[in-house]
C-alpha cells in the first residue's frame, strides 16, 4: 500500500485522469497526486461536444467531471495548460514544458487520442474543423449555429453526430463516407442502412461509397471535390476520419507500443510502476483472451479508477463488458459488448418503428447487442453477453419470449 511520502503523477487531465485521481483519494491514498492537462480548462466528458454541448443545450459544468473546486477540496494537485514532454522510467521523472521535473512513485498515462488528419489537398484552408475539445466545440457550435452549408467528412459517431446536431441546428448538412453506409465499421451494414436511412429522414445530403478527391477553396473552403468528380458546395468543413492513439510520450519511454500502450489485464505497462488508461490502453481483457483498445466514455470512466486501484496495489483485473452510446435525433441506443467479427445481425422489434434492439451473433452467441429507444433491457443484454453457450435465436427475437428467460 502507497504511504504518504509517495508521489502519484498522472499525464492527461481527461475523464479517466480525474476519475483516477478521484479514486486515490477515496481509496485512502494520502501521498501527493499529481494530475497534468494540457488543456485550459478542467477535466470533462467528451460525448455532449457532439451532442448537448455542440448545440449549447448544456454549459460547460454539465460535462465537468467534477465541480470547480473539487481538485483543491481533495489536494490534488491540477496543472492545467501544462504539458509533459518526457517521462524518464530510469529516473522515475517526468519533464515539463516549462522545464520541471516531477518525481513520481507510479505513474498512469492517460494521454487520450488525437483525430486522425485527412490527407488531401485543401486540407489547411480556413473553415475545415475537427472536433476533439471543448474549445474545438465552441468553434463548431458558433459555425453550425450560424447556419449555411457544412460538409462532414467520416460516417463515424463523431461524424455521424456531428451531422445530427448540425440539422437540428438548421444547417444544411452533407455527410460523405467511403463506405456503403454509416458506422458500418462497428456496427456493420445492416444496422448502418438503419442510420442511413435516419440521415436521408432529416434531409441530410448523402455520399457514400466515395472518397474525399480534395477540398476547394482559395484561401477559406469552398466545398469537396469527390473522388467521382462530384463537388459538394460547402461554407464549412468537419472531419471527422477517427483518431490515433498518442503514444508519443510512451514510445520516446521504452513503453511496448501497438496500436497503443501494451497493458496487462491490470492496465500496468510494460515498464513496472507505470499504467495506462483510456483511450490510448491497448489492454489485455480476459473475457475475449485478447488486448483491446476502446476508444469510449465507459472504458475511460472505469479504466482509470481500476488504474488506480492497481496503483496502490489491488489485485485488480479490468474486465468490464465495452459499452457506449449515442445520441442521433430522436434515436438514442446503448451498445454492449464486443464483435470484431460476426455472422448475422438479428432484430427483437421493428426499426422502421424506431425502437428495437439488435444482436450481433457469433458462433450462435450474442457477442454484442444494442437497445434503441428500449430502456429497460440493459441487465437482461448483461446475461445475454454473459452466456456461456449458444441462444435459441428463434426466441432471442420473439418479443413474446422475455428477454431474461432466452438467456
Amino acid at each position: 500500500m502507497a504511504d504518504r511520502n509517495q508521489t502519484f503523477v498522472i499525464v492527461g487531465a481527461s475523464l479517466a485522469g480525474a476519475k483516477a485521481a478521484e479514486t486515490l483519494r477515496t481509496e485512502g491514498f494520502d501521498g501527493r497526486v499529481v494530475l497534468v492537462g494540457d488543456e485550459p480548462v478542467r477535466p470533462y466528458e467528451r460525448p455532449p461536444l457532439s451532442k448537448e454541448y455542440l448545440r449549447s443545450e448544456k454549459g460547460f459544468d454539465d460535462a465537468a467531471v467534477h465541480p470547480a473546486d473539487f481538485y483543491d477540496a481533495n489536494d490534488i494537485d491540477l496543472r492545467l495548460a501544462s504539458t509533459v514532454t518526457a517521462v524518464d522510467p530510469r529516473s522515475s521523472e517526468v519533464t515539463l514544458a516549462t522545464g520541471e521535473r516531477i518525481r513520481y512513485d507510479r505513474l498512469l498515462l492517460c494521454t487520450g487520442a488525437a483525430p486522425r488528419r485527412l490527407d488531401v489537398p485543401g486540407a489547411d484552408l480556413d473553415g475545415v474543423h475537427y472536433l476533439r475539445t471543448v474549445a474545438d466545440a465552441d468553434t463548431l457550435g458558433r459555425v453550425l449555429t450560424a447556419g449555411g452549408r457544412v460538409a462532414v467528412v467520416g460516417g463515424g459517431w463523431i461524424g455521424a453526430e456531428v451531422a445530427a446536431s448540425g440539422r437540428q441546428l438548421g444547417a444544411d448538412v452533407a455527410l460523405i463516407e467511403m463506405a456503403s453506409v454509416p458506422l458500418e465499421r462497428v456496427l456493420g451494414r445492416q444496422v448502418g442502412e438503419i442510420y442511413r436511412e435516419l440521415h436521408a429522414d432529416h434531409g441530410v445530403d448523402l455520399h457514400f461509397g466515395v472518397g474525399v478527391d480534395r477540398l476547394v477553396g482559395s484561401s477559406v473552403v469552398e466545398g469537396v471535390r469527390l473522388a467521382d468528380g462530384t463537388v459538394v458546395p460547402a461554407d464549412a468543413v468537419v472531419i471527422g476520419v477517427g483518431v490515433r492513439p498518442r503514444t508519443e510520450l510512451a514510445d520516446a519511454a521504452g513503453l511496448a507500443v501497438d496500436n497503443g500502450v501494451l497493458c496487462a489485464q491490470r492496465l500496468e505497462t510494460t515498464v513496472p510502476g507505470i499504467y495506462a488508461a483510456g483511450d490510448v490502453a491497448n489492454a489485455f481483457h480476459p473475457r475475449y483472451g485478447t488486448r483491446i483498445r476502446l476508444e469510449h466514455w465507459s472504458a475511460a470512466l472505469h479504466q482509470g479508477p481500476a488504474a488506480a486501484r492497481a496503483m496502490l496495489g489491488h489485485d485488480v483485473v479490468y474486465d468490464r463488458v465495452p459499452y457506449f452510446f449515442s445520441d442521433q435525433y430522436d434515436l438514442g441506443m446503448e451498445y454492449r459488448g464486443w464483435a470484431p467479427a460476426f455472422d448475422d445481425v438479428v432484430f427483437r422489434g421493428d426499426p422502421a418503428d424506431g425502437a428495437f434492439l439488435a444482436f450481433w451473433m457469433h458462433d450462435g452467441r450474442v457477442a454484442a447487442a444494442m437497445n434503441a429507444n428500449v430502456w429497460d433491457a440493459g441487465d437482461a443484454i448483461e446475461h445475454l453477453l454473459d452466456a456461456a453457450g449458444p441462444v435459441d435465436v428463434r426466441r432471442l427475437v420473439d418479443p413474446d419470449v422475455a428477454l431474461d428467460d432466452v438467456a
